[in-house]
């Protein structure tokens, strides 16, 4: 159940970045991070927070694996040509003129690509950033473990994605908690 829309922490948002499944076939632990990424979304919806996708070049790479389109329906979703989203004029605008936004957290791929230029203009702009280290992934795990480094010393927050969650629930007299530790046990073996 979601939280009634005053209590929608709506300065924050969930970025599940280039989830598209020919991009998911070249990640080696591609169906890991994709159902890491469901079980973020769906606590994302239960908790309020808004959610969102990119998509690179789809006309030529496809959609957003279904799964993941199935758990946000109606989020948005932006098609990009630039690696990060920030770097596209129309995702640019719906992030940052459009909302209050103060903090993105991301999920999805490539974390040496992506994420990490996401990341990066993001937080030149100002913004909190968190990366849910388990819901991201790389072709080379090795270059995605520098660049998670990288992206903590430049002031992202890198956490699981449980304890970033669990934060953001507080205590356990939150609305979305009893269903939140369902989705937890659910999720435990990816």
């Amino acid at each position: 159940m979601p939280l009634p829309p005053a209590s929608i922490p709506d300065d924050t948002l969930l970025l599940c970045v280039d989830m598209q499944p020919k991009f998911l076939a070249a990640i080696p632990d591609g169906e890991a991070v994709r159902r890491r990424c469901e079980f973020a979304v769906a606590a994302a919806r239960g908790i309020g927070l808004p959610v969102a996708f990119t998509e690179q070049v789809p006309h030529k790479l496809g959609r957003t694996a279904p799964e993941l389109m199935a758990l946000a329906p109606d989020a948005p979703y932006w098609s990009k040509d630039a690696f990060s989203a920030l770097a596209d004029d129309g995702i640019r605008d719906n992030l940052l003129r459009h909302r209050d936004l103060q903090h993105l957290i991301f999920c999805g791929i490539e974390t040496p690509v992506c994420i990490y230029q996401s990341a990066i203009g993001a937080l030149a702009d100002g913004l909190q950033v968190t990366i849910l280290s388990d819901a991201v992934g790389a072709r080379r795990p090795d270059d995605a473990r520098a660049v998670l480094v990288e992206l903590a010393r430049a002031g992202a927050h890198v956490l699981p994605s449980e304890t970033v969650f669990y934060a953001l629930l507080r205590d356990v007299n939150h609305p979305f908690f009893r269903e939140y530790t369902q989705l937890v046990k659910s999720h435990q073996d990816c």
